[in-house]
């Protein structure tokens, strides 16, 4: 059975690796094990978080040597084959009306073309998956969707795109991102959503989970255009489990 890599990650933390690249399984593996590590509730956990293939753990090496946390995360990674666990509970689907190509995504033509596709196909492509949170970073709230069809392993730009608006859906390397806010982006900007991602004065502040799926609708400029006062977007979210 495969194993994951555990490295020390600064003083104070630890990082379980489940792949040296994105797949489903490595993705499914890293999310389990956190919610493993929540469930435990080990001595001297202060915080818990994933990235695309990987869980990471802070502590508080006061309470508890490195040693003594690196056993209990060795024996937790032997517990289980992690790359078949059942992803995390508590998930939700989302499902985002969007609007596509015009102004509302201005690079939705380059993005088809890459991905040989006609920008009908690529919106029916785009929109007929229920794409994974696999990660919730770079900005606060911000999700990394995928894994789309192998069509749309098209690379980022060399370049940057100066802005893209908040609720800017862009694609690339099999993954839609979905900003939270205004940001300089070398992903192309496809679409248009009114999802408000980060609400800082929320218990809650990010909207979507790790192990949360979306589902995005496609909506002319005008319908999209009346849930801009709507905090969701217009989206619906539906509870997975």
């Amino acid at each position: 059975m495969q194993r994951p890599t555990i490295r020390n990650a600064g003083f104070d933390g630890f990082l379980v690796s489940f792949g040296a690249e994105l797949d489903e399984a490595a993705n499914r593996a890293a999310l389990a094990y956190r919610e493993a590590l929540e469930c435990a509730a080990l001595d001297g956990v202060e915080e818990t978080s994933t990235s695309l293939v990987s869980t990471y753990l802070r502590f508080d090496p006061l309470q508890v040597d490195h040693e003594a946390m690196r056993e209990a995360l060795q024996a937790l990674a032997k517990s289980r084959d992690w790359y078949a666990a059942p992803l995390p509970h508590g998930r939700s689907l989302w499902r985002v009306p969007a609007a596509f190509g015009g102004s509302l995504g201005p690079q939705l033509a380059e993005a088809s073309d890459l991905a040989g596709l006609s920008e009908d196909a690529a919106i029916s492509s785009i929109c007929g998956a229920r794409v994974r949170v696999q990660t919730i970073g770079f900005a606060p709230g911000m999700p990394y969707l995928g894994a789309l069809p192998p069509a749309w392993d098209i690379p980022r730009q060399t370049e940057l795109t100066a802005q893209v608006p908040a609720g800017g859906l862009c694609v690339a390397i099999r993954q839609l991102v979905l900003f939270p806010n205004k940001t300089p982006t070398g992903w192309r900007h496809i679409a248009q959503t009114h999802l408000r991602l980060f609400r800082p004065d929320a218990d809650a502040p990010f909207v979507l989970k790790p192990g949360d799926q979306v589902q995005f609708d496609p909506v002319t400029p005008g319908a999209l255009a009346a849930f801009a006062h709507d905090p969701n977007g217009g989206a619906v979210r539906e509870p997975l489990d």
